[in-house]
């Protein structure tokens, strides 16, 4: 096994491109966004997102803490004709317990993989911040198939995207807080407690937290 390998990336989960320039970082890249009381989207409501890429043309992220319901993800392996319906019960404990997560509203049909950089696809993955990427080839998912992917990793169907200037006014209005990622918010398997964890990472007890406009 070598994760670290780099080769050359062909074939999109579903899609093609990751849709992100690795040149256009801005300081909110790798930063966890935190949706406060005051959220109206109901697509967002208590969620954490983990941001891929800001800058003055937009923002990108991936929801971390919001399962796809019954989507499993070594049924998915099979619909991508990744491995054959048998090899199911021979996958890699890494593969049996992937979690498949709600990126966001947008392109839905697509998969991004979140993934700790000791896996690496040249042309494919795009570094972001303390050791995490993001790729969105099927390479990724062949690789973790076999037992040669990362260490943690993280499946998300679509992504939060945020027109220029938009996340700006919606933190200016009270809509998120942001603190530094780690992986353990990023990939740990205690889901549901991911909202509160990240909140008392910023020292913010949730129970103390107001509706209406104004800063934490």
């Amino acid at each position: 096994m070598n994760p670290a390998r780099k080769r050359q990336g062909t074939g999109h989960i579903k899609a093609s491109g990751a849709g992100v320039d690795a040149a256009d970082r801005s300081y909110l890249d790798g930063q966890l966004l935190i949706a406060m009381p005051v959220m109206e989207d109901e697509r967002f409501a208590r969620s954490v997102i983990y941001v891929c890429a800001h800058s003055s043309e937009g923002a990108m992220g991936i929801v971390v803490n919001r399962p796809a319901g019954s989507i499993d993800f070594t049924d998915l392996l099979v619909q991508l004709n990744i491995i054959k319906k048998s090899e199911q019960i021979t996958l890699p404990e890494t593969a049996e317990t992937m979690k498949v997560m709600k990126g966001g509203p947008v392109e839905t049909g697509r998969g991004f993989v979140l993934h700790s950089s000791d896996f690496f696809i040249e042309d494919a993955t795009l570094p972001i911040d303390d050791g995490i990427c993001l790729t969105a080839t099927v390479d990724i998912l062949r690789a973790i198939a076999k037992g040669d992917g990362p260490k943690h990793a993280m499946l998300a169907l679509g992504y939060a995207g945020w027109a220029p200037g938009q996340l700006e006014t919606e933190i200016q209005d009270n809509g998120w807080l942001h603190c530094p990622a780690d992986s353990d918010l990023i990939f740990g398997r205690d889901i549901e407690d991911k909202y509160n964890r990240a909140l008392h990472k910023i020292g913010i007890d949730p129970g103390m937290l107001s509706n209406e406009a104004g800063h934490a």
